[in-house]
């Protein structure tokens, strides 16, 4: 496993609308759900005022992304068009880079048009966990934008992302898909590429267990890597907890994958976070 210093030396930046942002000490991204339907905190944040509060909230805890999400994507979640995410996300993208112009705005979405609504909004980064597979047109729109895009390892369908999927080896069939995906968005002219695991997305406790015990694996450093684990339930559920009682749990894996090389952690509680990173700068 590398040390703290090793991780450390092992500098990755990603060019954000001309903002070369220096992804060497590890980043924040705070989670701005915009869905009456999202598992621990739907309709808590989907209007233009609750989102702008919540949006400070995370800053002022230590975000310096915040990810903006018009669609739940947990088991069973309403499937909405493009039309009513662009509806859902009205002028919130703008309000909030309005309000915090230093702060990175990622949109989580897994449609172009929605991209595309959201570069022209003020979007720094597009975070799409379908790796373009639930819309052909993702790619072309990501590349029309040069916008920095997080590629996340999923099945292939959104009928099928969440189904259990039996992996010989985990680590390398994420590996596989992470060289054939990369390779396609190179040929795109998409260079800054960010990548992330998948949990929570068809895999089984065990196999997100040993994913987080061979971050440091994942595409051997060629891209720099986000890990989304809060509140997922392959920590809470063979605990007996909710997804609001696993904090410390969780810290602890965000502990173990910074020391891997972890570059951005994908939050809901970010002070929590803020800590944990602070602690491994020390």
């Amino acid at each position: 496993m590398l040390s703290n210093s090793q991780t450390l030396k092992s500098f990755h930046s990603i060019n954000c609308n001309g903002q070369l942002v220096d992804l060497s000490v590890p980043k924040i991204m705070g989670i701005l759900n915009l869905t009456p339907d999202s598992f621990s905190d739907g309709g808590k944040f989907n209007n233009e005022k609750s989102a702008l509060e919540h949006a400070e909230k995370l800053i002022n805890d230590g975000a310096s992304i915040i990810d903006i999400g018009p669609q739940s994507t947990r088991p069973n979640a309403e499937f909405l068009d493009g039309d009513e995410e662009i509806r859902r996300i009205g002028n919130i993208i703008s309000s909030v880079k309005k309000e915090f112009p230093e702060t990175l705005i990622s949109l989580d979405t897994f449609y172009a048009e929605t991209v595309k609504f959201g570069f022209n909004e003020g979007i720094d980064i597009v975070n799409d966990i379908s790796g373009g597979q639930f819309d052909d047109d993702m790619f072309d729109a990501v590349a029309e934008t040069k916008l920095p895009y997080i590629l996340m390892h999923i099945n292939p369908s959104y009928k099928t992302m969440h189904e259990k999927t039996s992996f010989a080896d985990i680590t390398l069939s994420v590996n596989q898909y992470f060289s054939k995906k990369t390779d396609e968005l190179l040929k795109k002219g998409i260079k800054d590429i960010i990548l992330d695991p998948g949990f929570g997305f068809g895999k089984t406790v065990e196999d997100q267990m040993k994913m987080i015990d061979e971050v440091e694996f994942f595409d051997f450093g060629n891209f720099p890597l986000l890990i989304g684990i809060s509140r997922k339930s392959f920590i809470y559920k063979p605990l007996g907890k909710s997804a609001l009682e696993i904090n410390e749990e969780t810290q602890k894996l965000h502990m173990k994958v910074l020391k891997q090389g972890a570059k951005i952690l994908r939050v809901h509680d970010v002070a929590e976070a803020r800590k944990t990173i602070d602690d491994f700068l020390k």
